[in-house]
């Protein structure tokens, strides 16, 4: 199945599929600390569902080890993803309005959880150009969704240092940050030693959609990443490496790209490990 789904083809499966599929609104909030809950609720595509990003597709930070936004566990993420009315046979559909990163992190997630029919609305929510819905459902039906075991690859902190130093270990992040420049959210700046600059916001054009597969297989290329093998992806907290490792699979470039989970919030927790 392919990762992306265009606007016309979400219009052609709302009037065509039966039973349609199951829409996940991921926005991550707006200006002025506006919460993902309230943008929802201002509008968002029909029948879509809202799901919260640090409620559902993370674990509650610790302070330390894990990083900002820990994967879930599996039993928050199946009584999250029943609670949007997700079943083991549902076609499900995500997107956002931040370039598809907290869209890219569902996606990631529910492959690991065992759902492979997902898809990523190319553009989100500023490609939608039909009706839109307010305020809450009135009703969800409760899914039988049910987490199998963690299928993709993930990286703890000393097989992401060995991953950059025998592989490719590609760094999400905007570049400046990458450098240690200007770096706002972390209290160490810098980079994983031998870690390879690939921001995940150059990676989808100004409309936020992705750049053509043959063009992203140029730039994994760049980096060094040619096919499956020795590669991984690490961010800040393990949201944006989800974008990577979904651009990898639409450029079939690698359709299970490792993650580092905890990212660079995680590696800065042992003062022991060295920082570039």
């Amino acid at each position: 199945m392919h990762p992306l789904l265009s606007v016309p083809q979400l219009h052609a499966l709302l009037a065509e599929s039966v039973p349609v599929p199951v829409i996940l609104d991921v926005r991550y909030g707006g200006p002025a600390g506006i919460g993902g809950q309230a943008v929802y609720e201002e509008g968002h595509i029909p029948g879509a569902h809202y799901l919260d990003l640090d409620e559902i597709l993370a674990d509650p930070p610790s302070g330390g080890a894990g990083g900002r936004h820990p994967l879930p566990t599996p039993e928050r993420f199946e009584r999250g993803m029943r609670s949007v009315g997700v079943n083991a046979d549902s076609m499900v559909v995500v997107y956002d309005d931040w370039n598809s990163i907290a869209a890219a992190r569902a996606w990631w997630l529910l492959r690991h959880f065992g759902h492979r029919r997902v898809r990523v609305l190319d553009g989100g929510w500023k490609a939608w150009d039909g009706p839109v819905e307010t305020g809450e459902p009135s009703d969800v039906p409760v899914g039988d969704f049910t987490v199998g075991p963690g299928a993709s690859r993930t990286l703890d902190a000393e097989l992401a240092a060995d991953v950059a130093r025998t592989g490719v270990l590609l760094d999400a992040r905007p570049a400046e940050r990458f450098r240690g420049q200007g770096e706002t959210i972390d209290p160490v700046a810098g980079h994983i030693p031998g870690a390879v600059s690939f921001p995940a916001l150059e990676l989808v054009d100004q409309a936020g959609r992705f750049l053509p597969p043959e063009v992203l297989r140029e730039k994994f290329a760049a980096a060094g990443v040619t096919g499956p093998g020795m590669a991984g992806a690490y961010c800040g907290s393990g949201v944006q490496a989800c974008h990577a490792a979904l651009a990898a699979a639409i450029a079939g470039v690698d359709e299970d790209l490792a993650l580092y989970a905890g990212s660079w919030s995680d590696w800065i927790t042992d003062p022991s490990r060295p920082v570039a």
